[in-house]
């Protein structure tokens, strides 16, 4: 990459994350004060054996060169083993279009407050020299500040599916996933046992905007489908209101369910919510070693 190339990533991405200062101050803030990095090294057995070479970045200690395998390329590799890449975060926001929305109750879309909630958390764990990378994207785990550059313009320009892709990761790892979910529970199953199954602890946080939780209109209102060409006009639409609340709950319930098989957490966050609340609820189950 050139000088040129990452200055302007690295503009674009301040220029993203200057949307929500408040929200990146406070990552700052918790990520100065706590304690990352204790889950995922003191594990042994099958940690001792070989994971994968990666390029040598600055911070690395010379001696976690692999001499043989740099010799025979213009690159310089490092050695990690499985123990190694057990302290792994990956992130993921959904690119969904529905992410964009945003009520008048709200000042953020669902797509932003997902990126930031994710970048803040990522930010929190370089702090605590964890590696990290975004699922999907082209990056491997890394524990450099230019990783969460990397991940922000990810963010920004990816376009894909409304779930997550199943992406090999080492056993141990943790994931954490941001989107609304409003998917079935069978979509969203086929999207995250596999992940689950291959040893992978995780965390789902529905991102959803206020008037998605309270249907707060009322008269004659038409409804369109943000992905596709359906409407639904009501004419009395606070008559609606307690039949949503209930299939709600009923979606929400299977996805708990869903979490609980698998060995994951599920969370709610509100776009009218403080984002630090989710961030230290996430780090204490992190950290904590609730679902990994």
């Amino acid at each position: 990459m050139s000088s040129t190339n990452a200055l302007t990533l690295a503009d674009r991405a301040a220029a993203r994350a200057s949307a929500l200062p408040p929200l990146l101050i406070e990552a700052e803030r918790i990520a100065a004060t706590v304690i990352l990095g204790e889950h995922g090294r003191k594990r042994a057995g099958p940690g001792e054996s070989f994971w994968q070479y990666r390029p040598y970045s600055f911070g690395d200690s010379t001696q976690r060169i692999d001499w043989h395998k740099s010799a025979r390329s213009t690159h310089v590799y490092i050695r990690e083993n499985e123990w190694e890449a057990a302290n792994t975060l990956w992130i993921w926001s959904s690119p969904s279009v529905s992410m964009t929305f945003r009520s008048h109750l709200s000042q953020v879309t669902k797509g932003e407050r997902a990126q930031l909630l994710m970048l803040a958390l990522a930010a929190m764990a370089l702090r605590g020299n964890e590696r990290v990378s975004a699922l999907g994207s082209p990056y491997a785990p890394d524990h450099t500040r230019i990783q969460l550059v990397r991940i922000a313009d990810w963010f920004l320009r990816s376009e894909g599916p409304a779930l997550p892709s199943f992406t090999r990761m080492p056993r141990f790892s943790g994931a954490v996933m941001a989107g609304d979910f409003f998917e079935t529970p069978e979509q969203i199953a086929s999207a995250i046992t596999p992940v689950a199954a291959a040893g992978v602890k995780g965390h789902l946080v529905q991102v959803v905007d206020p008037a998605e939780e309270t249907l707060p209109y009322s008269g004659r209102v038409e409804f369109q489908d943000m992905a596709g060409p359906l409407k639904f006009l009501s004419s009395r639409t606070e008559t609606l209101r307690d039949a949503y609340a209930a299939r709600l709950a009923e979606h929400r319930a299977a996805l708990r369910e869903l979490c609980r098989r698998i060995g994951w957490t599920f969370l709610v966050h509100r776009t009218d919510e403080p984002p630090a609340r989710t961030l230290l609820t996430l780090h204490a189950l992190i950290s904590g070693g609730a679902g990994r």
